[in-house]
Order: structure tokens, then C-alpha cells, then sequence
């Protein structure tokens, strides 16, 4: 893939790049996933350690992918650099995974936590209808021109943020705090090194995902060399802060007996605060939220189909654009997979199943800064990762540890994801392999 074919208009601002980062984050899993970790897990302390090793790993791999997205800006995100640092066919195995699963998993599995936080307020409606509806909806805003599709990003961007701001706030003022000690001891040592901990850790990461979000429209940032690394690093550490106080106000005011098992603990922990009246407003704020989510995974996930359809001949349908420069069947594609997912799946497996994944395909990319230092040499690095190679070295061992312990704990949908990479690897033999070239 040449430079030329990735001449798009570059629209994207510093501060629309970091809302994606963050809207990316901060949706389906801080206020889904605490329910599943405290069925197995009781200490305060280990549960804010969980999301507090999260926040790390999220940034060391922002780090990480920094300095790809400022020396390679181009659009696609792993497909692109994978393509390049290791060999076509692991770049388009991620690409496969993106188009089919990473970006369309993650969409549904907001829309269900929006569609069930909403039934909570109004328990007439039915869910997985609303969940078709706003994904629809929100593609649809997404296929008119980018500028709109900015604004309505920053809005509902800016909305989310002040609502876990408001919920964080009131909280620590009006909660009444439960009878749970936030400090270490020795049992939770035990604790952290099990295999439990480590499968709940596949939650926190998958409710940290999209730490990345902005290297797959790097073409269309403003400055990337410079704005691409700011995006991933400033939205990532926002995020870290606003989850560590938000998970620590949902074990300060809600009984650990209230949230395990329970998928909607945001409207569960208002209704400890504010009281029932108060958990319904707030329930249908958050479920105003979680549209930031499904727009950022929509404005970023057809790019990666975009660009696949560039580079292989059988996809090139994906690649056509309309008059606004808008990949519009690669949307239509995305929502096709979506609606697919609202139907058929659940969110519990589509979690765990995207944890191993996606997991490995991130561990490959930031490997990849130490094999494209050492192939690519005279590479232009206008930003080089911070603490590297610790930095980078920490984030592969952590993701090496899940992948472990997700396999081991859950074969059938660690066995699910290589199935995927198998069935790309297929196509990419039959469709691809004369026809993608290494950059």
C-alpha cells in the first residue's frame, strides 16, 4: 500500500481524535463488567487493582502504538502495520478479525447494555429492537459527511464524560459507604496470581478497548505525526482516572451482593445513590452514553474494511465511497454483522470470545515496534515510546499472561477466535495472496 492510496482529507481534529480514544473506552464494560468480577472476587482492594492494571496495560500499548501511528499514518490500524512490519497475511488476519468481529462485537455488545440499562426505565420496550434501532441510526448519521459525524462524536463524547463525572461526584457525597476495605492484605495476594483474577482481568481489558481507536483514521487526523500519539495517550490516561473513581463509587455504595451477576451495575449503583426516581434518569443518561460508544466503533471500523478493499481486488466494493468521501458499503457491511450479533449472541460469550482475539492481535502489534525498529531502521519516528523497551515489554508480558489463562479457563472461545484466523487465512490464500503487497 502506497502513501498515495491513503490521501484523505484530513478533517479529524487533536481534540475529535482523543473524544474516539475516549468514547471508544469508556461504554459497554465499566458499566457491565464489575458485576461479573464479584462473583469470584470479594476484596476491594483486588478489584481496584484489577482496573488499575488494566489502566496500565492500556497505556503502555498506547505508548506502543504511538509510535507506529505517528512513523506509519496511514489509515487501518494493525491490518496496515502487521502488513508491514511482519508479512501480508498476519496483516490481513487482523484486518479479517476486525472487519468480522473486533469492531461489530463490541457495537452490539453496547447496544445490548444500552438497550437494557433503557428497558430498566421503560420496561415496555423491547431491547434487542432499541439496540437495531440506534445501531441503525447511529450508521446512518455516519454515512452523511465526516464534520457532522465530529460533532455529534464531541456531543455525546462530552455528554458521557460529564454524566461519570456527576455519578462520581454525588457518590462520594451521598452514597452511604459499605462495610468493604480498599486496603491490601495478605489474602489478596493469593487472589491476584489465580487463574480468576486473570480471566476477570480479560473484562477490565475489554472495558480499556479502544485505547487505540484513532489509528484507524490516522489518514484523516490533522498533524498525525504529532496528534496521533497525543490522542491515544491524553484519552487513555482521562479514561484510567474516570474508571479507577468510578469503579471505586460502585463498591463504596452498592453491596457487593447487589452487583454480582448483574450486568447493568451503573443503574444498580444510582439507585444506591439517588434512590429509584434518581437511578431512572440516570438510566437513561447512561444509555444517552453508550451512543458515543457505538458512534466512535462506527466511524472507525469501516476504515480497516476501506483499506482492505483497496489493497484486495475481491473486496473492492468495500473501498467505494460516496460524494462525502463516506465508505458507505463498508458501513452498511458493519451493521449487516451487528444486527447479525443482536440476534444470535450472547454478551457474556462475545466478551470472551473478542478477549483472546483481540488480545493476541495486540500483542503482535507491539512486538512489532521492536522488529520494525530493527527492519526498519531509518523508519521517520517523529515520536518513539515513552520508557521503551519496558513500557512495551510490560504490555506484551501482561497480554501473554491473559492469553494463558483464557485459553486454559476458556478453551471454547479461545478455540472460537483461532477458528476465525483460520477461516481468514482461507480466504486470504484464495483472494489475497498475489494481490497484497508489502509497503
Amino acid at each position: 500500500m502506497t502513501s498515495e492510496q491513503q490521501q484523505n482529507p484530513r478533517n479529524i481534529s487533536l481534540l475529535t481524535a482523543t473524544c474516539i480514544v475516549v468514547a471508544n473506552m469508556i461504554g459497554t464494560g465499566v458499566f457491565t463488567s464489575l458485576g461479573f468480577q464479584v462473583v469470584d472476587i470479594k476484596s476491594g482492594f483486588a478489584l481496584l487493582f484489577l482496573w488499575f492494571l488494566g489502566g496500565v496495560l492500556a497505556l503502555c500499548g498506547a505508548l506502543a502504538y504511538g509510535e507506529l501511528g505517528a512513523s506509519m499514518p496511514y489509515n487501518g490500524g494493525e491490518y496496515y502495520y502487521l502488513s508491514r512490519i511482519y508479512h501480508p497475511a498476519i496483516g490481513f488476519l487482523s484486518g479479517w478479525v476486525s472487519v468480522t468481529v473486533g469492531f461489530a462485537a463490541p457495537i452490539a455488545a453496547a447496544a445490548m447494555a444500552l438497550a437494557k440499562y433503557l428497558t430498566q426505565v421503560f420496561p415496555f420496550l423491547h431491547s434487542t429492537s432499541i439496540a437495531l434501532v440506534v445501531v441503525a441510526g447511529v450508521s446512518l448519521v455516519h454515512t452523511n459527511n465526516l464534520r457532522i459525524g465530529s460533532y455529534f462524536q464531541q456531543f455525546f463524547t462530552f455528554l458521557k464524560v460529564l454524566l461519570i463525572v456527576v455519578l462520581i461526584v454525588c457518590g462520594l457525597y451521598l452514597a452511604e459507604p459499605q462495610q468493604l476495605s480498599f486496603l491490601p492484605s495478605i489474602a489478596d495476594k493469593t487472589t491476584i496470581f489465580s487463574s480468576t483474577f486473570a480471566v476477570a482481568l480479560v473484562y477490565v481489558i475489554y472495558s480499556y478497548s479502544g485505547w487505540n481507536a484513532a489509528i484507524y483514521l490516522a489518514s484523516e487526523v490533522k498533524n498525525p505525526e504529532k496528534n496521533l500519539p497525543r490522542a491515544l495517550i491524553m484519552g487513555t490516561l482521562i479514561v484510567v482516572v474516570l474508571y479507577l473513581l468510578l469503579n471505586f463509587i460502585f463498591l463504596y455504595s452498592t453491596p457487593l451482593d447487589k452487583l454480582a451477576g448483574q450486568l447493568e451495575v451503573g443503574y444498580i449503583a444510582a439507585d444506591q445513590i439517588f434512590g429509584s426516581r434518581g437511578s431512572k434518569i440516570m438510566g437513561i443518561l447512561i444509555s444517552l452514553g453508550l451512543i458515543s460508544s457505538i458512534s466512535s466503533m462506527v466511524l472507525a471500523g469501516p476504515r480497516v474494511t476501506e483499506v482492505i478493499g483497496k489493497d484486495i481486488p475481491l473486496f473492492k466494493l468495500l473501498a467505494r465511497k460516496n460524494a462525502q468521501g463516506i465508505p458507505t458499503y463498508a458501513i452498511f457491511l458493519q451493521l449487516l454483522l451487528v444486527t447479525i450479533l443482536l440476534v444470535t449472541a450472547s454478551f457474556e460469550a462475545i466478551i470472551t470470545y473478542l478477549g483472546f482475539t483481540l488480545t493476541l492481535s495486540s500483542f503482535l502489534t507491539a512486538l512489532g515496534v521492536f522488529v520494525a525498529r530493527f527492519k526498519y531502521p531509518d523508519l521517520a519516528r517523529p515520536y518513539r515510546t515513552w520508557g521503551h523497551p519496558a513500557t512495551t515489554i510490560i504490555f506484551l508480558a501482561i497480554n501473554l499472561w491473559i492469553l494463558v489463562f483464557i485459553f486454559r479457563d476458556k478453551p471454547a472461545e479461545s478455540l472460537a477466535g483461532l477458528a476465525t484466523l483460520l477461516v481468514g487465512l482461507f480466504v486470504y490464500f484464495i483472494s489475497a495472496k498475489d494481490q497484497l503487497k508489502v509497503p
